[in-house]
């Protein structure tokens, strides 16, 4: 069962990887090979973690690239309530798929 409202991965990061180490934003940035600002900006939330950040946690601290971006996944979707009943998109049926494959295709 998904988590109602799980913890930002930035925060895991800064408090779960970079506390218990005394690393700073700016030694934790070098590690990671990344810019201060960039790691800044994970730790407080204001940014996600991506497939490459992903791989650079998992080298540097552990767990998988699969386990990072699984959390934030978990907290993006726990965050986009009300997002599903504000796009209005109509289902597509395959019945209006197979015709618009009529007409043959140029090769």
């Amino acid at each position: 069962m998904a988590m109602k409202d799980p913890v930002h991965p930035g925060v895991i990061v800064r408090e779960d990887c970079m506390e218990p180490l005394n690393l700073s934003v700016t030694e934790c940035a070098k590690v990671l090979g990344v810019a201060r600002q960039t790691l800044s900006n994970l730790v407080n939330a204001k940014a996600s973690v991506s497939v490459e950040m992903a791989y650079r946690l998992s080298k540097a601290f552990g767990s998988t690239p699969r386990t990072w971006l699984g959390m934030q996944l978990a907290f993006d979707l726990a965050h986009s309530q009300g997002l599903e009943e504000k796009i209005k998109v109509k289902r597509v049926s395959a019945e209006r798929g197979s015709r618009a494959r009529t007409t043959p295709r140029s090769g």
